[in-house]
């Protein structure tokens, strides 16, 4: 198991059956006693970016669900420190947050790259222990992160590659049915 970090994916196990969590990858971005939030990777919200914030000009941007907390509220995470500033490194060249003022500038200037930068409507949290207790009842397996993987522009494979990442005995697991009595 890995240590419980920022960077660090939370993949669900596939016979998790909370509808807010079944077969998604959250990545932690901030790990603390008292609580820890990130954000669904893995599961793109029914709306556009500029159908949430109408300040942003540029259509089709897609905005993924970060998890059931704070739905009213626009997260990002993003590989373009150079342009956005005030964000949070997570991962080596991944950072979370940053001036969203200064991103609804830079998109609707046409200047980021649409492939770096990926946006969330909530996010998922955790009382402090909370976490630990959820990893305790085998809810989530963990991860280390990759760019590569956080930016997946094929989402739905998201959930099958990062048990693939971990060998032979998770990919397996990554064909199992949704319920296995359907079988």
């Amino acid at each position: 198991m890995v240590t419980l970090s920022p960077g660090v994916l939370l993949i669900a196990d596939p016979f998790l059956k909370d509808p807010n969590f079944a077969r998604t990858v959250i990545l932690l971005c901030e790990y603390q006693e008292q609580g820890s939030f990130g954000f669904v990777i893995n599961k793109l919200f029914d709306q556009h970016l500029d159908s949430l914030i109408p300040d942003v000009l540029m259509n089709n941007i897609p905005v993924f669900y970060g998890g059931p907390v704070q739905v009213d509220t626009i997260h990002f995470v993003h590989q373009q420190p150079e342009l956005i500033t005030g964000g949070v490194e997570i991962v080596p060249g991944v950072f979370w947050g940053g001036r969203f003022d200064n991103v609804v500038e830079l998109l609707n200037k046409g200047l980021l790259d649409l492939k770096k930068i990926k946006f969330f409507i909530g996010y998922s949290g955790w009382t402090g222990g909370q976490l630990e207790e959820e990893l305790k009842g085998k809810s989530w397996i963990t991860s280390g992160s990759t760019a590569a993987l956080i930016f997946e522009q094929k989402e739905q494979q998201i959930w099958q590659q990062s048990l693939k990442n971990l060998g032979s005995n998770f990919a397996l697991m990554a064909n199992f049915p949704i319920d296995p009595s359907l079988n």
